[in-house]
């Protein structure tokens, strides 16, 4: 798999390939999530308020919801955010989301939406808070500590679109 950051990283060098069982991390860091979990969305109707409730489900069966305070509701509010900003720009520029991916690690939770598309998603720049539309990448890049694009390995088109946020108690 390739994989393609369309912005920058700094010095760390390209990010490795990752999956939903081990999520992409600065070179020579593994990352591990310690559940993973699956939602399938090709020619799925509705599949922003499916992929929130299955977010939703997912948080509140690793003890993130219902939030114990206000650090940990913003992390589970960022979260479905990022979820619903992902799937719409599949939905929107990619032929539709194929599948949602949600990894949870010790002080990490990984986002991972597949689709068909051959663009990559970037930032609108400049970025314009005050006109309609073009904010969800700039949303996703504000909120997360990391995101990028794999590529599919055999070289069809498509592409994984993957975020890291993280968890209430990280540091």
């Amino acid at each position: 798999m390739s994989t393609t950051r369309p912005q920058p990283a700094g010095d760390r060098g390209p990010e490795p390939e990752g999956t939903a069982a081990t999520a992409a991390a600065p070179v020579g860091q593994v990352r591990e999530m310690r559940q993973v979990r699956r939602l399938r969305l090709m020619g799925a109707s509705g599949a922003v308020p499916r992929a929130r409730d299955f977010t939703r489900q997912a948080l509140h069966d690793w003890g993130w919801l219902p939030a114990a305070g206000p650090e940990q509701r913003a992390a589970a509010e960022d979260a479905l955010l990022v979820v619903s900003e992902l799937v719409t720009n599949a939905c929107l520029h990619a032929d539709g989301p194929e599948e949602v991916r949600i990894g949870c690690g010790p002080k990490l939770l990984r986002i991972e939406v597949a689709d068909r598309g051959a663009g990559l998603p970037s930032p609108r720049t400049p970025h314009r808070p005050g006109r309609p539309g073009g904010h969800g990448m700039f949303i996703v890049q504000r909120l997360c500590l990391d995101w990028g694009v794999v590529r599919h390995p055999d070289g069809t088109a498509g592409k994984t679109v993957w975020a890291e946020l993280a968890g209430p108690d990280a540091d």
